[in-house]
């Protein structure tokens, strides 16, 4: 990666919660323009915080980042509001979707243009641009949210995100409560989103094997540290990535000691 492309550069950040709890030591991170760059591990490792710790929305967790530094676009963005970021063209999508319950899809999708000041008309245009992307969404625009299956809110969600006209967007677990093929098709439009709108994508996800099938670039984080980085092919061959995240075996099955000790030693070697 050269430095002249990079959108988001995140160095060496700690996140406490609660002027305590240490849950993110030293996690370093870069995402480049037009990408996607997936955050992999597994429950609790940090994933969710560090792209809470990027778009400011620690502080309603209690949460602050107490050291290191976060830039987007060569400029520090740690004391920013989410507003402010937002009009700068970083969005997330939250974990579990939130979209607004009482409201039809079109009005969550209209409530993510608030920031907009290119008038209706382009408002429009990228309405009519996020229904090609998910012709269901249209079919079900007249639909109350709260009534719509969890894939459909999912695609809300990132359609809502997308009415702000992001540049980067930070997807927090879309594949979360989604039947396989349902994932496959979102996965599908987020890269079809990053090649041909050129949006890029800082995603963090428990699914490795989808993850790594459609990003360029991954993370693996454990107990809030990197402990392992490469290009998203590198990853997917990677011994050690098969055998403990994405649950394949090269070699004779191991005892419980052994595979505990295996991955303690190979974590750190990484």
């Amino acid at each position: 990666m050269t430095t002249a492309n990079i959108l988001l550069n995140v160095n060496s950040i700690e996140v406490i919660y609660n002027h305590v709890i240490l849950v993110l030591k030293g996690v370093s991170l870069s995402v480049p323009q037009g990408s996607i760059v997936a955050l992999l591990g597994g429950n609790g490792a940090g994933k969710t915080t560090t792209l809470r710790a990027v778009s400011n929305l620690l502080h309603g967790e209690r949460g602050a980042v107490t050291k290191g530094s976060i830039e987007c676009r060569g400029e520090r963005i740690e004391a920013l509001t989410p507003a402010d970021l937002v009009k700068r063209g970083v969005v997330q999508v939250m974990e579990g979707r939130h979209c607004f319950g009482h409201l039809t899809i079109e009005e969550n999708l209209m409530t993510g243009s608030y920031t907009r000041t290119d008038g209706k008309a382009a408002v429009a245009q990228t309405l009519e641009k996020v229904y090609n992307y998910f012709p269901r969404l249209k079919t079900r625009r007249t639909s109350q949210a709260a009534y719509t299956s969890g894939g459909e809110q999912q695609m809300c969600a990132i359609g809502r995100a997308l009415m702000a006209n992001p540049t980067m967007v930070l997807l927090d677990e879309p594949s979360m409560g989604l039947a396989p093929q349902i994932v496959d098709e979102v996965f599908g439009i987020v890269k079809d989103l990053n090649q041909r709108e050129k949006v890029t994508f800082l995603l963090a996800e428990q699914n490795t094997n989808m993850a790594l099938r459609y990003a360029d670039f991954g993370y693996i984080l454990e107990n809030g540290r990197v402990v392992m980085e490469g290009a998203a092919a590198e990853l997917a061959n990677n011994e050690d990535v098969k055998e403990f995240y994405l649950g394949i075996s090269s070699g004779e099955r191991k005892s419980f000691r052994e595979a505990k000790h295996y991955r303690r030693r190979k974590r750190w070697l990484a």
